[in-house]
Parts: structure tokens; C-alpha cells; sequence
């Protein structure tokens, strides 16, 4: 991986990870541990949040194509190795503003057709809570997901 080219984004956009129509990956315990390991990079690194949920999904039984996933992360990071949190100051001269942005993906999840969802909440101009997750329940219409 050392030698691998960089890419620009953690996951396209049109990438579609399924349960099914792969070949399974040789060393389970080799995918977990890498994708564990991510988990601690979506602390201050807020756009690999949705790439990780989407890896996490299969740790039961990984397949190859999750793994090729999984090394277009790895190459994405090495891009942008020093991206992360910026915090600014928040001066008391201005009036102090939350705000919360929401945002989900009706009905992605070719397997379960479950939408993912996620949220972003601001205090001022600093970012103080973020998550991503697949909601429970299968939506029929776009607005209720």
C-alpha cells in the first residue's frame, strides 16, 4: 500500500456494497482489524464517516469487494493525512448560532433497501457533533426517510 496512488474521496459515489456476488475474503480477522482501527479516524475525520458505516456492515463475513473498499480508504488517507478538525474561535461580540443539518439516502442498501442517514450540529462556526447511521425501518416514501 505503501507505493499505491492516491485517490481524492474515501468511497465514489456509486459504489454499492451488497451481500451477495463475491468471493469471500481469505483473512476475515485482517478486514476487521483495519476497519476497527478506521473506526478511530472518524473521530476527527468527519468524511470518512459514511465509507466507514458502509464497511462496518459486513464485518461478519467480509468479501473481496469490501476489501477493495477498504484499500481505496487506506489510499484516501494517504492523501490527506493532514486533514482534520479545525476549530475556530467563536468571538462573544456575535451572537452564538446552532445549527443542525440533516441529510439521508432514501432507501440505498440494495439488500434491505434501508435508508442511512446523518447528522451535523454546529455551535457557531465550529463543529461539535456529527453520526451517520441506517435507520431501522425500511422507508416507502422519500419523506420519511
Amino acid at each position: 500500500m505503501g507505493e499505491s496512488q492516491s485517490i481524492f474521496a474515501p468511497m465514489t459515489a456509486n459504489c454499492k456494497l451488497t451481500k451477495v456476488g463475491s468471493y469471500l475474503f481469505s483473512d476475515p480477522s485482517l478486514y476487521r482489524s483495519v476497519v476497527v482501527a478506521f473506526q478511530y479516524t472518524t473521530v476527527t475525520r468527519l468524511e470518512l464517516s459514511y465509507a466507514m458505516n458502509k464497511v462496518c456492515q459486513f464485518m461478519a463475513n467480509p468479501m473481496d469487494s469490501y476489501w477493495t473498499t477498504v484499500k481505496c480508504i487506506l489510499r484516501y488517507l494517504k492523501s490527506s493525512i493532514r486533514h482534520g478538525l479545525d476549530f475556530k474561535v467563536a468571538f462573544s461580540s456575535q451572537p452564538f448560532t446552532i445549527k443542525a443539518l440533516y441529510d439521508a439516502n432514501w432507501a440505498s442498501d440494495p439488500d434491505d433497501k434501508r435508508s442511512t442517514s446523518g447528522v451535523v450540529i454546529y455551535f457557531s462556526p465550529n463543529l461539535v457533533a456529527w453520526w451517520s447511521k441506517k435507520q431501522q425501518i425500511m422507508a416507502r416514501f422519500s419523506t420519511k426517510a
